[in-house]
């Protein structure tokens, strides 16, 4: 049809999971493990219900608009991030926060260069404000070729560069070193560097914003944090730029509900690094029985809540990606690069969770 964008009439939707979790009801949805987006796979801090209780109460909650600055999260930002306030943004998601960044900094026909294969959403936010997408690959082990990259770079002069670190699906981690080097070489180029995975990594390059005026950090509460249905992000960059992408943001999008989530949340801090310790345990314990599995190639090394998992051939993926679905266990079939193609990308949960997984796995598959 001739009245829809133009940049949206041949554009790749980015494929979500499995939807099975929300067609059956409250009880059947306790059987079922859902690792397939890399959501926290336990509720939040007992703080954030009993909040969000005391919040509907509030009559007014449901009619009026939400609080457009909320001093307290932006101070509880501040503190966890060891940054001033005026280097904070919060925004209903990350996604959103990614959106905002490319109509702000982003023209039609300006390059974007996205190392991967990594977060297909990104790409489908660039193509559908008319950003021309460059990817550079890592390699098949997903080591990269840093001075390739770089040439890349140098070829495709792009406005804006996407790194996701620690790299989502492949778990890797770049560098703080080779990041700063890219800031260094190229200040007139939108650096991003989405770290939603930060809190099981502990890398990061928030206090460079500091220091780089094209830096842009983003990250999530979706995962270590447990607040996935309530779409809560933040950005950490420049003064200058919080403000630049503050002008376009939409502060009534941030709820109610979703304020009260994040304050009670940054107010146990101790409850979500407990459950990062928990995860990361269970991490190691399912990649050491993946890798007795015969039928497994490669678990590659992840400083993510997740593990990248390639098998002897796509039929075999197919074999265990269906045996888990039969046993009302969603992972991520992954086919967005050729790099992914035998792969499936698994979230991590509880020591409890991942037994149950590999019970499931040691079943008669091939």
């Amino acid at each position: 049809m001739k009245f829809i964008n133009k940049y949206l009439r041949n554009l790749s939707p980015y494929k979500v999971a499995s939807h099975k979790v929300w067609e059956v009801n409250a009880e059947a949805r306790k059987e079922i493990l859902k690792l397939d987006w890399n959501e926290a796979s336990v509720p939040p801090s007992p703080k954030v219900k009993q909040a969000l209780i005391e919040l509907v109460n509030d009559e007014e909650i449901f009619y009026l608009y939400p609080s457009t600055y909320n001093l307290e999260i932006m101070e509880l930002l501040s503190d966890y991030c060891q940054l001033p306030k005026e280097n904070i943004q919060y925004f209903a998601s990350s996604d959103s926060l990614h959106e905002y960044l490319i109509r702000t900094y982003v023209s039609p026909g300006d390059p974007i260069l996205i190392l991967g294969p990594t977060y297909d959403n990104f790409r489908l936010t660039c193509e559908s404000q008319g950003g021309m997408v460059y990817f550079y690959e890592y390699n098949e082990d997903f080591t990269l070729n840093e001075e390739g990259l770089i040439q890349m770079i140098d070829e495709v002069t792009p406005s804006m560069i996407y790194l996701c670190n620690p790299n989502n699906p492949s778990g890797n981690l770049l560098s703080v070193s080779f990041i700063k080097q890219i800031l260094d070489k190229y200040k007139d180029t939108v650096v991003l560097v989405d770290e939603a995975y930060y809190e099981f990594s502990k890398v990061t390059m928030a206090h460079y914003v500091l220091n780089y005026d094209n830096l842009f950090v983003s990250r999530t509460f979706s995962k270590a944090f447990a607040l996935a249905n309530f779409r809560a992000g933040y950005l950490l960059s420049n003064e200058n730029n919080i403000q630049q992408v503050s002008k376009l943001r939409n502060a009534k999008n941030f709820t109610s509900f979703a304020q009260v989530a994040v304050l009670a949340a940054l107010s146990d801090t101790q409850y979500m690094k407990k459950y990062v310790e928990e995860v990361l345990l269970a991490r190691d314990y399912f990649k050491s029985e993946l890798r007795q599995l015969a039928f497994v190639k490669t678990v590659f090394e992840s400083h993510g809540n997740f593990l990248l998992i390639e098998f002897e051939s796509f039929e075999v993926k197919m074999k265990v990606f269906n045996r888990l679905s039969a046993n009302n266990i969603f992972v991520r079939n992954l086919t967005h690069s050729k790099h992914l193609l035998n792969c499936l990308r698994i979230t991590i949960g509880t020591k409890e969770q991942m037994v149950k997984v590999v019970n499931v796995l040691n079943l008669e598959l091939i």
